[in-house]
């Protein structure tokens, strides 16, 4: 069974940092793995791509220079390291590969 947990999100004010991680089983890990935001009201958005090994990573222009996504294989983990998060970032983060998805971690950036 192919399961997608999300953890690491909560409330931080502007500025602030957190460290989404995302572990995955029941399939296998290498592969294009993404992270993706739905703010409510809005459509849900891709927000970065990392490739198999790690050697391609996209983001979203809204959070160039402040996101960084990141995997290890061994632990079937990816993250999504944010920095300098803005009111504009709240949103519920979720992971993704192909028709698979977790089922989101509410990031809240609030002063």
């Amino acid at each position: 069974q192919v399961q997608l947990v999300e953890s690491g999100g909560g409330l931080v004010q502007p500025g602030g940092s957190l460290r989404l991680a995302c572990v995955a089983s029941g399939f296998t890990f290498q592969g294009i793995m993404n992270w993706y935001r739905q703010a409510p009201g809005k459509e849900r958005e891709l927000v970065a791509t990392i490739s198999s090994f790690g050697g391609n990573r996209n983001y979203a222009d809204s959070v160039k220079g402040r996101f960084t996504i990141s995997r290890d294989n061994a632990k079937k983990t990816v993250f999504l390291q944010m920095d300098n998060l803005k009111p504009e970032d709240t949103a519920v983060y979720y992971c993704n590969r192909a028709s698979h998805w977790g089922q989101g971690t509410q990031v809240t950036v609030s002063s």
